[in-house]
Order: structure tokens, then C-alpha cells, then sequence
């Protein structure tokens, strides 16, 4: 996948989900929609709940749990994939996408030739399963193969 080359940060534009941009953060840990609740319910978002607190944006801070039906990047798929709605933070791209939804697959942020290449091992499978779970007062993400 491409990467936009006039922004110093990663970002991609996902063709199969809406044309839209994201921001690739290897530091984050869940995956954060940060235009309108509108539009994320527009997309598809389905709201799971009113309470997320999580960790980032310098601190502790609170946040909606969503879920989308489906969404696809590239080759990958993750159906019913969980995500916090922080409306109302300024970004340039109104989704970050963690390092978290790679796990156990290769990834490589190829800023000389703009591109984000992704391999999928022999023992992964392109539709993938991304979670959100609280426990104990703390959220936990799980990204695993779905197969």
C-alpha cells in the first residue's frame, strides 16, 4: 500500500474502507476513530458502548466503543472489528490505525519508497479478528487469524 508522501507521519489511503486516510502509529495500542460519531455510524459503526476509558493523547481519557462490520485494508479483512470513537480530536486523518492490528504478521514502514508492505506468514490468515475487551477497569486489544 502507498504511502502519502507529503506527511512526515505514515499515513495510507484505504481504497476498501470509504477511500478514507489513516494514520499508521506503531506506539498506539487500539485502533481510534477521531472524526464525528456521525460518520463513523454512516460508515457502518455500531456502538457498543458509552464508556471507554483508555490510555494516549498524553494521559488517560475517555472514549466510545464501536464495532464495524467490516473492515478491509489492503488484502486484510477483520469483520466485526472493535474500536474507541474519540470525536473531536484534531488529526489530519480521521482514523489511526495501532501497530496492533499486525500482530503476527510482518509489516515494514518503507518511508524511502512511500510504502507499507505487509506479509501475512503461512501460518496467518488474511481475515483477521480484532477485539477490544475491558477487564478490571483497563482495555485490552487482541488481534488474531480468524482461521
Amino acid at each position: 500500500m502507498q504511502l502519502k508522501p507529503d506527511y512526515q507521519r505514515p499515513i495510507i489511503r484505504i481504497p476498501e474502507f470509504h477511500n478514507l486516510d489513516a494514520m499508521l502509529d506503531t506506539g498506539a495500542l487500539f485502533p481510534v476513530w477521531c472524526a464525528s460519531e456521525e460518520k463513523l455510524q454512516r460508515l457502518g459503526g455500531e456502538k457498543i458502548s458509552d464508556f471507554a476509558p483508555f490510555g494516549g493523547f498524553g494521559g488517560m481519557t475517555m472514549g466510545k466503543m464501536y464495532r464495524l462490520p467490516l473492515f478491509q485494508m489492503g488484502g486484510l479483512m477483520y469483520p466485526h472489528m472493535s474500536l474507541i470513537c474519540h470525536a473531536g480530536f484534531s488529526l489530519v486523518t480521521p482514523l489511526i490505525l495501532p501497530a496492533t492490528i499486525f500482530n503476527n504478521l510482518i509489516y515494514e514502514i518503507d518511508n524511502k519508497q512511500h510504502c507499507l508492505n505487509i506479509t501475512v506468514p503461512d501460518d496467518e490468515s488474511v481475515s483477521r479478528n480484532l477485539t477490544i475487551k475491558g477487564e478490571n477497569g483497563r482495555l485490552h486489544v487482541f488481534c488474531t487469524s480468524a482461521e
